[in-house]
């Protein structure tokens, strides 16, 4: 059978190939890689037709263009921003049937960061332990996009309530943060921190590095002081683990991070957080809260 195909007119700064990841090899190394903002790829998703974990492209600030070889029913969504299709605007955030051969554009980002591409049928790439996702960090998976490269698509899996996801009259999609309040559960190394640290780290206003990227979300503010010196040695790390490097200013680990690190993690954001970090734009305000 031959594949359908799509091909990238312009990459963009940084557009990924994403689905909900490779979960269960963290013991051998391997991370999780997947979509930053899960809601958002999701709900692309759900109103292309797919199932849940279907593979998307995931852009970065400035969006990307593609043209696929047969008609497609496509959905932007993440980071709002302009559409077109041959140049005509199109709709933003639903379904939009891109005939054979048009080119399908996707602008900057307006507010937020990330935005997500949904075909009917999914991507398909080859997947790598039992994943399409491009890990930045291991190399596995598809590279990141460059113009000129051609994609395999699925084809087209049936009406979302094929899924049991009817859709609704309205799609809400989340706005930006103006500001990301981050609750944190202290450990398993805050001990390595002093008091007045811990009360820094919940209390100062930080900001969004313009630094950040699939790996960690880094922030700019006060640095966090140690209450004891001297080397740790490498242990497990989750998603959302805060990790305080030399520089003593927290970086939250995000899809791409190592599964071990060496510096102290003085707490972990849980995962249901972690989505707005990825629509957080360089210079957004931060506040860790404890709870959560």
């Amino acid at each position: 059978m031959t594949l359908h195909t799509l091909e990238v007119i312009r990459a963009g700064a940084l557009t990924t190939v994403q689905d909900e990841g490779r979960t269960g090899w963290a013991h051998l190394g391997v991370g999780r890689a997947g979509a930053l903002d899960a809601p958002a790829a999701r709900l692309v998703n759900r109103l292309a037709g797919n199932p849940p974990g279907a593979a998307v492209l995931e852009t970065t600030v400035t969006g990307c263009a593609v043209r696929p070889a047969r008609s497609v029913v496509a959905v932007v969504g993440g980071a709002s921003c302009r559409v077109t299709v041959d140049g005509r605007p199109v709709a933003w955030g639903g379904p939009v049937r891109v005939p054979a051969g048009a080119v399908l554009d996707v602008g900057p980002a307006l507010t937020g960061l990330r935005g997500y591409l949904a075909f009917a049928g999914g991507l398909v790439p080859e997947p790598v332990l039992g994943s399409r996702s491009a890990d930045l960090l291991s190399g596995l998976g598809p590279a990141p996009l460059r113009d000129g490269d051609v994609l395999p698509l699925g084809l087209p899996p049936g009406p979302p309530a094929a899924y049991g996801l009817p859709l609704p009259d309205a799609v809400p999609w989340p706005a930006a943060p103006t500001e990301l309040v981050l609750p944190v559960r202290p450990g398993p190394r805050h001990t390595w921190f002093t008091e007045a640290a811990l009360r820094t780290l919940t209390t100062a206003a930080y900001r969004v590095s313009p630094h950040s990227n699939r790996i960690g979300l880094r922030t700019e503010g006060p640095a966090l002081e140690r209450a004891r010196e001297g080397e740790l040695p490498s242990e497990g790390l989750v998603l959302g683990a805060i990790q305080v490097p030399p520089d003593g200013r927290p970086v939250v680990f995000l899809n791409d991070h190592p599964t071990t690190g060496g510096y102290p993690v003085v707490g972990v954001v849980p995962e249901p957080a972690l989505p707005a970090a990825a629509q957080a734009v360089p210079g957004t305000r931060v506040r860790f809260v404890v709870g959560g």
